[in-house]
C-alpha cells in the first residue's frame, strides 16, 4: 500500500512524499545535521511533502528505550513512503530497520561509516561494524556525501550501483579581508573532538618559528570534555593560552566576523567524509592548511594541473609535516598571497547547496 493508502504504484504526490529521521535534535550545530537541514529544505524547495521525525536517546548507542521509540516511530509511517535515516541512527537500528525494510523504502544516509569514528576501542568499532552492515543491506538505496564513503563500504559488501554520492554544497560568502595588524589570524572551525586534530594542530604551531600569530578554534565544547580538558591544559602548560582561543560555538554573524577576520585556515582533521569547514574557508577566498582526507585534497586543489592549489596538505596525524605547512603560511607573505589566489580561483568552482539538492532528489527519485 503506498503513503496515500492505495494499492499499486505509487502517483506523483506519493512519490514525493519523505519522511526523514534524524537522531536527536535536528537544530544541532554540527556539519551532518547542517546537511540534514539544508538537504530537507531544498527537498521542500521542490514541492517534496517532506516529514521529520527526531529520534530519542544517545546515538549511535542508543539505550533500550531509544531503541523502542525508533521502533514505535518507523511503525506509524505509512505503507510505501521513502524514509530518509540519518546514518547515526541507522546503523544502530539494523533490527527495526530489517523488520520494517519490506513496506519502508528505507534509504541510509552515511556521512562517515561508524566503525571509522576516531577513537574507538577495537570491540566497540567490531560491534558499530556488525550493526552498520546489517542495517544498509536492508536499506534500498544508501546516499553518502563524500566519495571515499563509497571505498570504505565495500569492507560491508555494498554493490556500487546501490550507492548514490550527494556531497555538500556551499554558500556563496563574500572574500575574507584579513587581519588588519602584524600577527597573522589563524581561524579553525569544528568541534573540539579528538578526531579534528587540535593536539596535533597546537603542538605544530608550539614547534613552528617564533612568528607573530594567534589562533581562534572556532567549534562546540560540549561533544568531547576530555579532550577539551586535554588541551586545556596544554594551553596552561605551554604558556600559550594567550594566542589560542578556544571561542566555542559562535552564531553566524560571530563566525562571518571571524572568517573575516582570518589570514589562513587551519584544519588537523584525522577523517573526514567531505570537510564542509574547508569549502566555507576555501568560500571565503582564505588559503588552507589540512590533511589530505575525505574531499579536502579535490577542494583545495593540485598543482600538477598547472593551476595553483588553494593551500597545503599533509598526511593526518603528522605532526612535522604540519608543523612545515604552517611555517610556510604565517611565516611567508608571497607564499600566504599565492594560495589566497588559488583559493579564489576555486571558490568559483565550489556546488552550491542547490546543485546538491538537486542530486538528493535524483538519488530519491530512483529510490523502487
Amino acid at each position: 500500500m503506498s503513503a496515500s493508502g492505495h494499492t499499486g504504484a505509487p502517483d506523483a504526490a506519493a512519490a514525493m512524499t519523505l519522511t526523514v529521521i534524524v537522531p536527536g535534535h535536528l537544530d544541532t550545530r554540527t556539519g551532518g545535521y547542517e546537511y540534514d537541514r539544508r538537504m530537507i529544505a531544498g527537498l521542500r524547495d521542490r514541492s517534496w511533502l517532506v516529514d521529520v521525525r527526531e529520534l530519542d536517546g544517545p546515538f549511535p548507542h542508543p539505550t533500550s528505550a531509544a531503541l523502542e521509540h525508533a521502533a514505535r516511530v518507523l511503525a506509524a509511517i505509512p505503507d510505501g513512503t521513502i524514509v530518509l535515516i540519518d546514518g547515526l541512527a541507522c546503523g544502530s537500528l539494523p533490527a527495526e530497520v530489517e523488520h520494517e525494510a519490506s513496506r519502508l523504502k528505507i534509504v541510509a544516509l552515511v556521512h562517515l561509516p561508524l566503525a571509522a569514528e576516531v577513537g574507538l576501542d577495537r570491540e566497540t568499532a567490531a560491534r558499530l561494524a556488525l550493526s552498520e552492515q546489517r542495517a544498509l543491506a536492508a536499506a534500498r538505496r544508501i546516499v553518502v556525501t563524500g566519495k571515499s564513503t563509497v571505498d570504505a563500504l565495500a569492507q560491508y559488501a555494498v554493490a556500487r550501483d546501490r550507492i548514490a554520492v550527494v556531497e555538500p554544497g556551499t554558500d556563496r560568502a563574500p572574500l575574507s579581508h584579513g587581519s588588519t595588524g602584524a600577527s597573522v589570524h589563524l581561524l579553525s572551525v569544528g568541534a573540539i573532538t579528538a578526531g579534528k586534530g587540535h593536539e596535533i594542530l597546537f603542538r605544530a604551531l608550539e614547534a613552528i618559528p617564533p612568528y607573530d600569530w594567534r589562533l581562534t578554534c572556532a567549534g562546540s565544547l560540549q561533544r568531547d570534555p576530555s579532550t577539551v580538558e586535554r588541551l586545556r591544559a596544554w594551553l596552561r602548560a605551554s604558556g600559550m593560552q594567550d594566542r589560542i582561543s578556544l571561542a566555542g560555538e559562535l552564531d553566524g554573524g560571530a563566525l562571518e566576523l571571524s572568517y573575516d577576520g582570518a589570514d589562513v585556515f587551519v584544519l588537523a582533521t584525522l577523517h573526514e567524509t567531505y570537510c564542509m569547514a574547508v569549502a566555507e574557508a576555501l568560500a571565503h577566498g582564505l588559503p588552507v592548511v589540512s590533511t589530505t582526507t575525505g574531499a579536502i585534497p579535490e577542494l583545495v586543489g593540485a598543482s600538477d594541473n598547472g593551476e595553483q592549489p588553494a593551500g597545503l596538505l599533509v598526511p593526518p596525524g603528522d605532526v612535522e609535516a604540519m608543523t612545515a605547512a604552517l611555517s610556510t603560511l604565517v611565516g611567508d607573505t608571497r607564499a600566504r598571497g599565492q594560495f589566497a589566489e588559488g583559493a579564489r580561483r576555486v571558490r568559483d568552482r565550489l556546488r552550491t547547496w542547490d546543485e546538491a539538492a538537486d542530486k538528493m532528489a535524483a538519488a530519491l527519485n530512483d529510490v523502487s
